[in-house]
């Protein structure tokens, strides 16, 4: 919240405004929204405090290269780390690029040019093939109903198979139940940003698929969700992330087993076996290269593992 920080009624209503339209035009989530709010307010804070009085328009027209350092080095002084502080600052970026749109007289060029301050990315922690497709094919407890096992496994198959976010699987309708279980066929998804790609149905996912819906006790409905929970009703994505804690825990695999983790174990499997990166960044959705390119460090780091297990001078102590 701004209210009780020093910030001038308006500039508060143009936060508001551009948070309002991240929300309706962004569809972002309000976990997202708050945290553009903190962060943005916490700069308009600390530029008050920095040059006293209230923030305003004028003040952040003002801003300088040496107010987002001397913020930046104050938030690394309280404990913020640099993911987080990259956050903030790509956020009061974008606030920053939308006021500039509409005050004609407003330069955001000294905060669009901040660099913020270099992080590790870490890397991706896929499950190895062998967990990967038992994870597909015990993700459910066996004294869980036919069908609900059934359409944990069509979830779980099609995250690994095909890539999917959970969010995409479970954002499939009955339009798409056809395409979903006829192998060969492309399902159309629309990932992040409304950004949309054609992934390809392996006969794994396809028959994993065509099980549920044989089972499933509800009707498949062109603009009903393809999986249903319990009563009916869309499939929460917290009885996946459940079911996945249970079969890690029968299967003793490590806490990074999660749903999100079969989506990271297609793509580094697909690398390993030979894949093109620019397909598989295709496949996955992502608008850039550099994203899909963190899968090579995941690749490599395997590979000295197996080097420093096999090579003989790798072993040697001497």
């Amino acid at each position: 919240m701004t209210g009780g920080l020093a910030i001038s009624p308006a500039l508060r209503d143009a936060l508001g405004r551009w948070l309002d339209q991240k929300s309706a035009l962004d569809d972002a989530s309000a976990h997202t929204i708050d945290a553009y709010r903190a962060d943005v307010a916490g700069f308009l804070d600390f530029l008050a405090r920095h040059h006293g009085g209230a923030a305003g328009i004028d003040q952040l027209r003002a801003v300088e290269t040496r107010d987002l350092r001397s913020w930046m080095a104050a938030e690394r002084g309280r404990g913020v780390g640099a993911r987080s502080l990259a956050r903030a600052l790509s956020a009061l970026k974008g606030f920053a690029r939308w006021l500039a749109d509409r005050e004609t007289d407003f330069d955001a060029t000294a905060i669009l040019s901040a660099r913020a301050p270099r992080h590790p990315r870490p890397l991706p922690r896929p499950l190895d093939e062998t967990a990967a497709r038992a994870v597909t094919e015990a993700i459910s407890d066996d004294k869980a109903e036919a069908w609900i096992r059934a359409r944990d496994a069509a979830v779980a198959a099609l995250l690994y198979g095909g890539g999917l976010r959970i969010s995409e699987a479970l954002g499939l309708t009955g339009r798409d139940a056809v395409t979903a279980s006829t192998p060969g066929a492309s399902l159309r998804i629309l990932g992040k940003g409304g950004k949309e790609r054609l992934v390809p149905v392996i006969p794994a996912a396809a028959q994993a698929v065509a099980a549920y819906l044989r089972l499933c006790p509800w009707p498949v409905e062109p603009d009903a969700p393809l999986f249903r929970g319990l009563r009916g009703g869309p499939l929460n994505p917290r009885l996946i992330a459940r079911a996945m804690e249970g079969v890690r825990l029968r299967l003793g695999l490590p806490a990074s087993a999660t749903p999100h983790a079969l989506r990271h174990s297609f793509a580094t499997h697909l690398l390993s076996a030979g894949g093109d990166l620019r397909a598989i960044q295709e496949l996955l959705g992502h608008a850039n290269l550099s994203t899909t390119q963190v899968y090579t460090g995941v690749d490599a780091a395997r590979l000295m593992d197996v080097y420093r297990a096999a090579h003989p001078r790798a072993k040697s102590t001497g």
